[in-house]
């Protein structure tokens, strides 16, 4: 073990002794000839080639630093990237579209209101129809009824004029008779106060719009196509028939 150790440090000593350069003139080689000269020219040329380089590099970093500053000047010039976007710009642009959004809003309300203007202007106009419908129905339901309850009237009034016309001239005087015409005008202003009066046909051209023709007549004192006699008086209500007059015409 102790040899194997002295060999060990033997070694490491042998590794540590430094080696001595070698100088030219130790390991003296032989020229040829021609050998430097053709040495230096291949130098000259690498040295020239790497001067080439370093221009061409020096030309590439000043067109770099060249093209940067344009860069930056046209930034500084036009302001920010179009992704970034310029705040001035972009406020105008914010504010169209809001003005574009309000413009369709105003246009969408206003159509709305119309809408609603037209609806209701409509509704009204059929509630005026209705309420004039309305009123003409119930002014002819009332027309109908007066106009029932006037035709039941008539004959009493016809019975009335028969037994005024049959009194005898004696009694024409008495209590009885001047109330039984008392009750008779007090009937017909009642009835003419609600538009009901006579209609004429006694000397009158026959009307088949007011008269129906019972029988045919002769007459010295009217005309063919007169009216020469009344055998039931008719009678209008608002300018309506209620009732015929019953005549006989002059043949």
């Amino acid at each position: 073990m102790a040899e194997q150790d002295r060999f060990e440090a033997e070694e490491l000593q042998k590794n540590d002794i430094p080696e001595e350069p070698v100088t030219a003139e130790e390991t003296p080689e032989t020229e040829e000839p021609g050998t430097a000269e053709g040495a230096e020219e291949p130098a000259g040329e690498a040295a020239a080639a790497e001067e080439t380089s370093a221009e061409e590099a020096s030309a590439e970093e000043t067109s770099a630093e060249e093209a940067s500053a344009e860069e930056e000047t046209a930034e500084e010039t036009s302001g920010e990237t179009p992704e970034e976007g310029d705040p001035e710009e972009e406020e105008p642009r914010g504010f169209f579209r809001r003005r574009k959004k309000e413009d369709k809003e105003k246009a969408a309300l206003k159509d709305k209101v119309a809408e609603l203007e037209d609806r209701s202007l409509r509704q009204l106009a059929e509630f005026e129809n209705f309420r004039r419908r309305t009123e003409k129905e119930k002014e002819q339901r009332f027309s109908m009824g007066e106009k029932n309850v006037i035709e039941k009237i008539l004959p009493v009034v016809d019975n009335f004029e028969r037994g005024l016309a049959s009194m005898p001239e004696e009694e024409r005087g008495s209590a009885f008779a001047s109330g039984m015409e008392m009750i008779y005008k007090q009937l017909m202003k009642q009835l003419e106060d609600l538009g009901v009066k006579p209609i004429e046909a006694g000397g009158q051209p026959f009307d088949p719009n007011f008269h129906n023709a019972v029988m045919q007549v002769e007459s010295e004192e009217y005309e063919s196509g007169m009216v020469a006699q009344e055998f039931q008086k008719g009678y209008l209500y608002h300018d309506t028939v209620v009732r015929y007059s019953m005549v006989g015409v002059v043949a």
